[in-house]
């Protein structure tokens, strides 16, 4: 099968540091490669891939100072794919909508997966108006806020399983691996260990969005005794940082779209403990792969309760559920699908007009 991928340019593919959307465009790429698809990735310059890559941008803008206007960018990464389109079987963006015009009238299969909130007003008039774009989920609760959005399928996150292996004996410290942003709740971690009586050791990236947020509520937290901020961290690092953890923190106040940190920690054997907030409770299971709160004190008594959960288990749920050969397949399901009924004859009149 010819397929594109179509990647943000924000970070490269797989990202240097922090980057949830392009090391899953990663992962996924990869193992349809491996699985002998001819597989074409529209990304950064600086991405590596064994895919044939097609360099959108010199680097990741995030990384470049001379980025200014990063739509720039995207807009001529879309003339690119569409000039290209007659080439591929399917093309698979993660770009969110700012294809939507193109694709709908270049008549290709097309898929766009979803990778954050969509609980936002403005989004409600436009994916009405484009109800005939496919769409796949990256967790059934994401779908919640737009219920008639033309969902293909939900596809869960997949990580290669050789990534990250099992820590049988953790040490005695908390984890929390994200974004310092009010949503992510760092200063709910810290307030955790601090009642636990743990340390915290903090991974986060920072953005400049957030950084008033950081300065003023959470830089004082970060000078408590218990708690060691070491900042940004790739993927070399996560092993250690992870699957010596005791446990990872995942106190969040939002919808998490999915999550990965939290399949990270599964594959090290890191039992999760996490606010029921959007795809949580589709991810872990409640007192198999950590522990589910919704209160400080739940949260602290999960921390001495976590010794009590079997980390092979964690791993074993891992490989049920979350490899990257999985999530392949389920989006291998998704393109067959969209190329058969592509080949269907079109439908006439009223039926075929999108109101």
């Amino acid at each position: 099968m010819r397929i594109a991928q179509i990647s943000p340019l924000y970070e490269s593919v797989p990202p240097q540091l922090y980057g949830g959307t392009e090391r899953v465009v990663h992962f996924l790429t990869e193992e349809l490669v491996r699985q002998g698809h001819d597989v074409t990735l529209f990304a950064s310059g600086d991405s590596v891939t064994a895919a044939r890559l097609v360099p959108m941008s010199e680097r990741s803008l995030r990384l470049d100072p001379k980025s200014v206007d990063a739509m720039a960018h995207h807009m001529l990464m879309l003339e690119h794919v569409f000039r290209a389109a007659d080439d591929f079987d399917v093309m698979h963006f993660h770009i969110d909508y700012l294809h939507f015009p193109l694709s709908r009238r270049a008549r290709r299969p097309n898929v766009t997966t979803l990778h954050g909130r969509l609980d936002i007003v403005d989004l409600v008039p436009l994916y009405h108006e484009y109800r005939d774009m496919p769409l796949v989920s990256i967790s059934d609760s994401q779908r919640e806020p737009l219920p008639h959005a033309n969902w293909a399928a939900t596809v869960y996150h997949g990580l290669p399983p050789d990534l990250l292996s099992l820590r049988d004996t953790p040490g005695r410290y908390l984890a929390f691996l994200g974004r310092v942003s009010p949503e992510k709740r760092v200063d709910r971690a810290v307030e955790i260990a601090r009642r636990a009586g743990l340390p915290l050791r903090v991974a986060a990236k920072i953005d400049e969005a957030d950084r008033v947020y950081f300065d003023t509520e959470i830089a004082p937290l970060f000078e408590l005794p218990f708690v060691e901020y070491i900042g940004e961290i790739g993927e070399a690092e996560k092993q250690e940082f992870l699957g010596n953890a005791r446990a990872l923190l995942f106190p969040i106040d939002w919808m998490e779209p999915f999550g990965l940190v939290m399949i990270e920690a599964m594959a090290c054997g890191t039992p999760v403990i996490a606010w029921p907030g959007g795809s949580v409770g589709e991810v872990l299971d409640d007192g198999v792969t950590g522990f589910i709160v919704d209160e400080i004190e739940d949260a602290v008594e999960a921390t001495r309760r976590v010794g009590d959960l079997d980390r092979r288990r964690c791993r074993e749920v891992f490989d049920d559920r979350f490899t990257v050969a999985r999530m392949a397949h389920d989006y291998v399901a998704v393109y067959e699908s969209l190329i058969s009924r592509n080949a269907e004859p079109p439908e006439t009149g009223a039926a075929a007009r999108v109101a």
